[in-house]
């Protein structure tokens, strides 16, 4: 079994990982993406699975692990595994804002550039993710909003260890939930 933790850039799917690791899941992550100033506890992601669409056997590495594939290249996972998806939700306004305030630190964004495009563009992919998602039977999903996340960490935990049917340290997972880091909040 692979457990893959996906959703939107800037869903959770970090936190997610932070969690899943401190619970005693192997990560397959390779630190090459440090934490800054909008992860600082880090991304645990892994660079190579940018080449899924290219190459799925590469998924293989992830049996018995936890690895992160953001939504846009979980329609790349071969048939040939069986695949437990922890899928992280988030309001897209706040998604867009997180987005937009990394870009802003980076000095790459643009005040005057309109959102709802963008937002109307995840809503379709989010639907065509989840529509996919249900198609397969070698994946069970276990959808997880973000906000439930930092208000309840102790029964999303052990929600997770149930789907997972995997011993996780609980406490472990709820000490990586750091409610200060909930920055980009919708008035």
């Amino acid at each position: 079994m692979i457990v893959v933790v996906s959703g939107l850039p800037r869903s959770g799917t970090s936190l997610m990982m932070q969690m899943l690791a401190a619970g005693g899941l192997p990560a397959l992550s390779d630190g090459e993406r440090k934490s800054d100033t909008d992860n600082p506890k880090g991304y645990f992601e892994w660079e190579r699975i940018k080449q899924l669409p290219k190459d799925p056997n590469l998924i293989a590495e992830g049996e018995g692990k936890v690895v992160k594939v953001i939504s846009q290249l979980v329609l790349s996972l071969p048939a040939d595994h069986e695949y437990r998806v922890i899928l992280m939700q988030r309001p897209l306004p706040e998604v867009l804002k997180s987005q937009d305030e990394m870009l802003r630190r980076r000095g790459n964004a643009d005040p005057k550039t309109d959102t709802s495009a963008i937002e109307q563009a995840f809503q379709r992919h989010l639907i065509e993710v989840n529509k996919w998602l249900a198609g397969k039977a070698n994946m069970q999903v276990l959808r997880v909003h973000y906000h439930r996340v930092l208000r309840e960490p102790q029964a999303v935990a052990e929600e997770i260890a149930a789907f997972l049917q995997v011993p996780l340290n609980i406490e472990a997972m709820v000490g990586q939930v750091d409610t200060n880091l909930y920055r980009n909040r919708m008035k």
